[in-house]
């Protein structure tokens, strides 16, 4: 079986994002003109929505603010009460992705959904017109819509956990590493975070790198302090949430800065487990609800935090 279009222009962005920063400048323009093409292609929505286990249905676009990518859909079980809620943050670099890109629903709706899970996957703002740090803001903005709406959905409001993919997990990371973007979004603490293979653990120290990959520029910009404000590192404080960084073995960077920020977290009392896997990038997400030990082991954290 072929791979679907919007499945071939979700894995093609993720390649040429970090592909373009290598590339002689003589084959930089025909980069630049797939990637701007699969980066169009990735912010489209699904043609059609994911297969749901039987009973769930979804609720799409539903707005917690007014422009058009401050939208979240939502996925119901067949019966719902008092149920802990999955928020999910899609990766892309910053720049890409969308809520209902292939690897993002359909393999953790059919894991969770039938335990009574209430799933919800969310867009923010993208670069370049959105700095990291209001990115971060939308996902909190995100959360206290989804708490505040979550009696709605027979879902528990005091139960609701982030999740997040690549630039996504950054994001549901910075969140949960203070009180501050979630207490000025108008939102309660989420009751924890499972990062998927997040690179920009520590923001000031990656770009300080003498080589990293054209996008974390593209992201973070020149200035130090945007750095650190954007740090989740930095900005972990004694009341963050439990957190599960889960990093792949497969690249050179995830799993040094998910130990160190698990070290930090320790001198704070801060519950921080890292899950070291031998996957992909991609597969961190994808796999992520399919049978496994993989998927036990998060779901494991998961649930140590409903107890």
């Amino acid at each position: 079986m072929r791979p679907s279009p919007p499945r071939i222009a979700a894995v093609l962005a993720a390649a040429l994002v970090v592909l373009a920063s290598a590339c002689a400048p003589a084959s930089a323009q025909g980069l630049r003109e797939r990637l701007q093409r699969a980066r169009e292609a990735s912010l489209r929505p699904a043609a059609q929505p994911p297969v749901l286990p039987d009973g769930a249905r979804r609720i799409a676009d539903v707005a917690y603010g007014d422009d058009p990518r401050q939208r979240f859909d939502v996925y119901l079980p067949a019966q719902a009460r008092d149920a802990p809620v999955l928020l999910f943050v899609h990766g892309g670099g910053w720049a890409f992705g969308n809520k209902d890109n292939p690897g993002n629903v359909p393999a953790k709706a059919a894991r969770w959904l039938p335990d009574g899970f209430v799933l919800v996957s969310t867009n923010y703002r993208l670069r370049p017109d959105t700095a990291p740090i209001d990115q971060a803001r939308d996902v909190a903005r995100a959360l206290a819509e989804v708490q505040r709406r979550a009696p709605q959905w027979g879902a528990d409001p005091a139960r609701v956990l982030l999740v997040g993919h690549s630039a996504g997990a950054h994001l549901a990371t910075l969140v949960a590493a203070s009180s501050t973007l979630w207490r000025e979004a108008g939102a309660s603490r989420p009751l924890g975070v499972v990062s998927l293979d997040s690179g920009a653990l520590d923001v000031p120290d990656l770009m300080r790198r003498p080589r990293i990959p054209a996008l974390f520029h593209r992201a973070f910009g020149d200035d130090p302090a945007d750095w650190t404000e954007a740090s989740p590192h930095h900005r972990l404080a004694r009341d963050a949430s439990p957190m599960l960084l889960v990093c792949s073995t497969r690249r050179p960077d995830a799993c040094p800065q998910s130990h160190a920020m698990q070290a930090r977290a320790a001198a704070l009392d801060v519950r921080i487990d890292v899950l070291e896997q031998d996957l992909s990038h991609g597969d961190v997400n994808h796999l992520l609800g399919e049978p496994s030990a993989y998927t036990a082991a998060v779901d494991r954290f998961i649930r140590s935090l409903l107890d």
